[in-house]
């Protein structure tokens, strides 16, 4: 976050600030919803490789059944004809600020609950893959000097309700470059999900994201995430700018936390209401400030992370 303050007047109020963002913090590490430093973690392998247990995936879905209602699922999304199909215009949002926007089925809120009453902190999204079951997010959403073994997503989440159920990790990888050093040009993580007694991929429940690799900068575009402390999505509209040659940028107010992870979504179909992943919220600083965002350019890196998560 970025304060421009200056003068005596700025200086107190830098103070106040300082003291009431501590005081939050500190709450927000009572309440078990914070970075805390007793966050449940596992080491993974030399590759970024995380399988998780079976019986911690149940025990993270067991604790979401006290904070999230499922069900009933609306018929997932399919594909339209080609024929009839139509993608949104896009035009930037004005004012250029974030506003509150419909759920999207194939978008949700990363929960942890491990750390008492489970909260969302990051958002993810299911994106296209051979067996149907893997979701993109930043990687500071779920490796934090280890992996996060408390994961769970809820995709099209709104008011207390996931409607197409909640999904747990079999498998999370991260670029080596991430894990041994939080190099910010590999701030993405894909997920193999699964849904506690159900062998149905989430792919064919909730519709899937395709992801682009190499993609072309300056196309219009929309950002999807859940705020921290919000029920419902947000969303801005913008064309996909370029911080450097390896770092997206995208220019919009009032992206809070919470939407770490949320997909830079290029041609989306008016129909089904799924676009194309050109990247996701993280990267530089970490996914940005009030004004800018960034994302970790979708490159060779990336593509070769992408293949072997969905190829395990």
């Amino acid at each position: 976050m970025r304060l421009n303050v200056s003068g005596t007047r700025a200086a107190a109020l830098a103070v106040l600030v300082a003291a009431v963002l501590a005081l939050a913090v500190a709450a927000l590490m009572a309440a078990g919803r914070g970075a805390a430093t007793d966050a449940p973690l596992a080491d993974g392998d030399s590759t970024g490789h995380f399988t998780q247990p079976e019986a911690q995936g149940d025990a993270a879905a067991d604790q979401m059944a006290s904070v999230v209602r499922t069900g009933p699922a609306p018929r997932p999304p399919s594909a339209p004809d080609a024929r009839a199909a139509r993608t949104e215009p896009l035009p930037a949002s004005d004012p250029l600020e974030a506003t509150g926007a419909e759920p999207s089925p194939a978008v949700g809120p990363l929960f942890h609950t491990g750390q008492g009453t489970p909260g969302h902190g990051c958002t993810a999204s299911v994106v296209h893959s051979p067996r149907g079951d893997l979701i993109v997010t930043a990687a500071h959403c779920v490796h934090m000097n280890g992996f996060r073994t408390d994961i769970a997503f809820a995709p099209g989440y709104r008011d207390g309700v996931a409607p197409y159920g909640v999904w747990v990790p079999t498998s999370i990888d991260v670029d080596p470059a991430w894990a041994t050093r939080r190099d910010p040009d590999h701030d993405v993580a894909f997920l193999r999900v699964r849904r506690v007694g159900d062998p149905t991929p989430v792919e064919r429940v909730t519709g899937a994201q395709k992801i682009a690799f190499r993609p072309a900068a300056h196309r219009p575009a929309r950002v999807i995430g859940y705020p921290a402390f919000g029920e419902r999505p947000v969303a801005c509209q913008n064309s996909i700018g370029v911080l450097s040659p390896t770092q997206l940028r995208f220019d919009c107010r009032d992206l809070p936390n919470g939407t770490s992870g949320g997909p830079l979504l290029t041609d989306i179909d008016a129909a089904t209401g799924l676009g194309t992943v050109n990247g996701v919220v993280g990267g530089h600083q970490e996914g940005g400030d009030e004004e800018t965002s960034y994302s970790p350019y979708f490159g060779d890196r990336i593509e070769a992370l992408y293949r072997r998560a969905a190829g395990r």
